[in-house]
């Protein structure tokens, strides 16, 4: 275990705490671990669950919605369920980047308190949900973290241990809403206008992947040539542009299919498939299954989509 001081968060490489209450829909996994690759998946992904991300070493950027955040040791960041999100850990050589990742789940009537958990969960649901406190409030939150940490190891009986990681941990949620308005994160502005531009492009088709998106659409909104587009966007993303429309509505229908009842083809013409059987094709192509084997299975929709097999279209045609 790494030597730590009242401000650093106690770590043990591939440790984890893992708690799964089924019969009380209580789930939570800490999980301290290492990346040392410099993409973690290549397309944004989701979960099913609340998830705090917190670097403890060398620096990252994170991409929430299709906008990139520089992330320093310390910071938090709040990924509420259904948030397309995926990290960078550009670490230098021969250097990893260390982190602590606390997945947490509970019942959807939280207890019988759930305007009470409402608010505990806000700051997972300000735009920017990212935060950086001063050095006071950071060594309270790490404390308690440490608790948890040190209780993990210690405590025998798992009934015990459960029930104090949960008095622990909402505590944590507590203080961080307390000081969630002394937030001091600011996210950097980058100098690269083209990629700026792109990343603009990028969350502009997370907040509207239900509309009709086409290259020549796209261009003309963005004041920006088709071809420069069409060049550029597949530069900064590693994507041609019909590829991330394809995927970031693919993975909005997923999540959509495991926590609604709703008819599958009325959620592929509102999230902006114009076509079912179209929609059914790429489904299959990016996912390997289809949207009903979906729906039974939640699992699988976290495989990543096999963005390989999409086909480029045409400029200016539909990308849908």
């Amino acid at each position: 275990m790494s030597a730590t001081n009242d401000l650093q968060i106690l770590y043990k490489k591939q440790y984890n705490i893992n708690i799964n209450d089924m019969e009380n829909s209580i789930y939570y996994y800490f999980d301290y671990d290492e990346r040392s690759k410099s993409v973690n998946m290549d397309f944004q992904h989701f979960h099913h669950f609340f998830e705090i991300n917190i670097l403890l070493s060398n620096h990252a950027t994170f991409f929430i919605e299709g906008l990139p955040y520089s992330i320093q040791p310390n910071d938090f960041v709040l990924l509420a369920p259904s948030l397309l999100h995926k990290s960078e850990y550009p670490a230098p050589h021969n250097s990893s980047n260390k982190r602590l990742v606390i997945n947490f789940l509970y019942p959807e009537d939280f207890f019988g308190q759930k305007e009470a958990y409402d608010e505990l969960l806000k700051p997972f649901y300000t735009p920017v949900p990212i935060y950086r406190f001063p050095a006071e409030h950071q060594r309270v939150l790490n404390s308690i973290l440490n608790r948890i940490f040190t209780l993990s190891q210690k405590e025998s009986s798992s009934a015990v241990m459960q029930l104090a990681i949960h008095s622990l941990f909402t505590e944590f949620l507590y203080l961080f809403r307390q000081f969630s308005d002394q937030n001091t994160y600011v996210q950097e502005v980058r100098n690269n206008d083209a990629s700026s531009k792109i990343f603009a492009i990028t969350n502009y088709i997370h907040n509207h992947y239900s509309e009709e998106l086409t290259l020549n659409n796209l261009a003309k909104t963005f004041y920006i040539s088709p071809y420069h587009l069409s060049h550029q966007f597949k530069k900064v993303t590693g994507f041609t542009l019909t590829q991330y429309i394809q995927i970031t509505r693919i993975r909005n229908i997923q999540y959509l299919l495991i926590h609604t009842n709703r008819k599958i083809a009325d959620l592929a013409e509102d999230c902006g498939f114009t076509s079912f059987s179209q929609f059914n094709r790429i489904f299959r192509k990016l996912c390997g299954y289809s949207p009903s084997e979906c729906r039974k299975n939640a699992k699988i929709s976290l495989l990543p989509p096999n963005v390989a097999e999409t086909k480029e279209k045409e400029p200016g045609q539909s990308a849908d």
